[in-house]
């Protein structure tokens, strides 16, 4: 069962790590010179970005809540399942400790995914 448990772990991780990639790549380098030219002529400010536009800490904020909002829903229905296996499982010793575990990961998942939000908000106000 631990080793079902760090498999599925490690396919989160492994999909976080190719949506964090995805969402990463069409990022434009541009150098300040070419986001200033279109700003100075119409009068504004070239040190704030513009208004309205997203910065790269919101598209990493918008892709680690959509991915984090993924998880949260997938161990809700894990934890439902568990408790159907639970229900059902007829006094039988080994469908009974199943459905706890499968509860029991479900609920260390939303832990994982609760601290990971913190950390990133954490992150992402501490950058200039």
């Amino acid at each position: 069962m631990i080793k079902r448990f760090f498999a599925i772990v490690l396919s989160l991780l492994a999909i976080a790590s190719v949506g964090g990639a995805v969402v990463a790549v069409p990022v434009y380098a541009a150098t300040k010179d070419d986001v200033c030219a279109g700003v100075s002529l119409t009068g504004g400010s070239c040190d704030e970005p513009a208004s309205g536009e997203p910065t790269v800490q919101d598209t990493i904020e918008t892709a680690i809540n959509i991915l984090s909002f993924v998880v949260g829903i997938a161990a809700v229905i894990m934890i439902i399942i568990g408790g159907f296996r639970y229900i059902t499982s007829g006094g039988e010793s080994s469908s009974v400790s199943g459905a706890k575990d499968t509860i029991l990961y479900a609920v260390i998942g939303l832990v994982i995914v609760a601290m990971a939000q913190a950390i990133v908000r954490f992150v992402l106000v501490r950058t200039p």
